[in-house]
């Protein structure tokens, strides 16, 4: 007997959290309404065009904590609560409408010693962006909370993977030992003041007044910032429009449903030193929304800006993987 449940336990653990690349089934259905909103109508301060539910028989499909592009022709990866790489590529209809994720393979996110990440104290991933050399993805850049650190893994054939390069952090950011730590990541294009700067934005690391702490990584525009700290809500992913500017998703729970908040920081007030606030572009909460976690800046096959928001549904049956997607007014 006792054996029996050596066994079961064991098979339980590899099946929890695999050594091996993964290939993975996804079925999505279309969302065309959002707010009282059809397609191509204005939310708020933008335009919603759509977006999916996604599902998977595979139980280790989930918990999709930020996102990313790996490549062209829409190729993207998210990161896991549970330490995976979840790639594919994001398929869309004749009308330019997201329609799917097709192609995904899950990969095991590895320390530095090319290994599996040992526990879940390790695999908190929350944050993503990409590191480009001449215009092209070479790496990603994932930053973790519970044991709070920030590493680049490479990019091969359109999949993160490999060894982790771990890059440095301030001290007091390392010291943060909690799931409310470290939680966006970004990288400023070559259209900001501040290019090549990466952006590291804890969720709830509060300064002196009351806001959110935050710093730059960068060869020139290094150092602390802050973000103003909204009810409720807290910062839980950021990304750059191509003009620079920064986008900052907020997420929070009230009266027992979620919060969203899509917020706009002008370019010129993303530097080192100053107290980010942005412009409300979109606030949503309760059925029309989930836990959103992740936020990507891209263009779509027929050309178009889009800005793709989606949730984690931390492993539980009654949460929904769901993808929303939206433009700027021109």
């Amino acid at each position: 007997m006792k054996r029996q449940v050596f066994l079961a336990t064991c098979c339980f653990a590899l099946l929890a959290s695999p050594n091996y690349a993964l290939d993975v089934i996804v079925t999505a259905a279309q969302v065309t309404r959002f707010k009282g909103a059809s397609l191509d109508q204005p939310v708020d301060k933008l335009i919603f065009r759509g977006g999916l539910t996604m599902q998977s028989q595979d139980d280790l499909f989930g918990g999709l904590s930020s996102v990313t592009m790996t490549g062209p022709d829409q190729n993207v990866a998210f990161v896991t609560d549970r330490g995976q790489f979840v790639s594919g590529k994001l398929a869309y209809d004749q009308d330019d409408r997201l329609l799917s994720i097709i192609g995904v393979t899950m990969d095991p996110i590895q320390n530095s010693a090319g290994e599996a990440l040992p526990r879940q104290f390790a695999r908190d991933a929350e944050g993503m962006d990409t590191v480009y050399r001449d215009g092209q993805p070479v790496a990603v850049r994932v930053s973790f909370e519970n044991l709070t650190r920030v590493a680049d893994f490479a990019i091969t054939e359109n999949r993160p993977g490999g060894p982790a390069r771990e890059i440095a952090i301030p001290d007091w950011m390392t010291k943060l030992r909690t799931n409310r730590s470290l939680e966006s990541i970004c990288i400023a294009p070559a259209t900001s003041p501040i290019a090549g700067s990466t952006l590291l934005l804890t969720e709830e690391a509060l300064d002196e007044n009351g806001n959110h702490r935050g710093h730059f990584l960068g060869q020139n525009d290094k150092g602390p910032v802050t973000y103003f700290n909204s009810p409720v809500v807290n910062p839980t992913d950021c990304a750059f429009l191509p003009n620079g500017d920064l986008l900052v998703l907020e997420r929070g729970v009230a009266l027992f449903s979620f919060v969203m908040n899509l917020r706009r920081v002008p370019a010129a007030e993303v530097r080192p030193g100053n107290l980010m606030r942005g412009e409300l572009l979109l606030s949503a909460e309760g059925a029309e929304i989930d836990n959103m976690e992740s936020i990507l800046v891209h263009q779509t096959p027929a050309g178009e800006t889009r800005i793709l928001i989606g949730s984690d549904n931390n492993f539980n049956d009654w949460q929904r993987q769901l993808l929303l997607e939206f433009a700027l007014p021109e």
